[in-house]
């Protein structure tokens, strides 16, 4: 990764300020590379962006499918009752479907998160 990219600047100096707290301002002692400290902070933030752009996509995704499944059939005037049930029934199936996979996929983002959260804790 560039080092003048964003993820990159922020990872470095979320490397040094930890460093400080561990070593001290002076940093006396610390035998660990900045770069490799660097290095694992991006791949975390790097990681972790692409989980969320994945979430939002699947939501756009999602979003785009509902509307366009709320969106009446050009021909529904002509539709008799059974065709009306079993084209509302394939609609109801396939938002049903879509839910259920986002709610899936946000629900292991979340576990992630808090799996993530929780091996932090001292």
């Amino acid at each position: 990764m560039d080092s003048d990219h964003p993820t990159q600047k922020a990872a470095r100096a979320a490397a040094e300020e930890i460093l400080r707290i561990i070593y001290g301002d002076d940093l006396v002692g610390c035998t660990v590379s900045l770069d490799r400290i660097t290095d694992v902070i991006a791949g975390a933030m790097t990681g972790q962006a692409q989980v969320d752009r994945a979430i939002a996509e699947l939501n756009e995704k999602a979003y785009e499918a509902i509307r366009l499944l709320s969106t009446p059939p050009a021909n529904g005037s002509s539709l008799g009752a059974d065709e009306l049930r079993s084209l509302l029934g394939d609609w109801l199936d396939k938002i049903r479907t879509l839910a259920n996979k986002v709610i899936a996929a946000t629900k292991a983002e979340k576990e992630i998160g808090d799996a993530s959260n929780e091996s932090t804790t001292i």
